[in-house]
Order: structure tokens, then sequence, then C-alpha cells
């Protein structure tokens, strides 16, 4: 990727603004995980236990990275459900009687 086809998008988080080059097609992307991060750093910093914003940091990262494992695990659960079910389905079709 060439520099004249990355483009400055600008993110907030914890009132801070960041600098990011991206392509056009990432630039939505990137703006709507800036917001979604952004919301998870300030519901931390709001609840007022955690100040440092390291560690406000460091506490989204996990609640992010444990969202997207359960996310994950719930995925897997899905797909071996549907696989389940369409063994199932298939055992039924053969035994099925044929008819004429």
């Amino acid at each position: 990727m060439t520099d004249s086809s990355r483009h400055k998008t600008e993110i907030s988080l914890l009132e801070r603004t960041y600098t990011f080059a991206c392509s056009a097609e990432e630039k939505d992307k990137l703006e709507r995980a800036g917001r979604y991060l952004d919301r998870a750093l300030q519901g931390i910093h709001s609840q007022g236990k955690i100040i440092d914003r390291e560690k406000v940091t460091i506490m989204a990262a996990l609640n992010l990275a444990n969202e997207l494992l359960e996310l994950r695990d719930e995925k897997l659960a899905g797909e071996q459900s549907v696989n389940e079910l369409s063994e199932r389905l298939e055992k039924a079709l053969v035994d099925a009687p044929q008819r004429s």
C-alpha cells in the first residue's frame, strides 16, 4: 500500500486523540473499533476505582479479550450443534423407508 492510498484517521480514547494511517476501506472499521474501545475505557474509568490510564487500558484489553474468547466459544458451540443436527438429519434420511 502506497502512502497516497493511506488516509489519516483520528480516534479519541479517554479524551485523547490519536492519529492512525489506514486504507480507505479500513477507515470505517477503524473508527467503529475506536468508538467501541473508547466506550470500554470510559466505562472502566467512570467507575472511579481505577484512575491510572495504563491500568484502565489493561483492564479494558482484558475485558475485550475475554469478550472475544466467549464469542469464539459460542461460535464453536453453535457450529458443533449445527454439525450434530446435520449428522442426525443425514442419518434420518438414510434410515427412512424409500417411497416408490
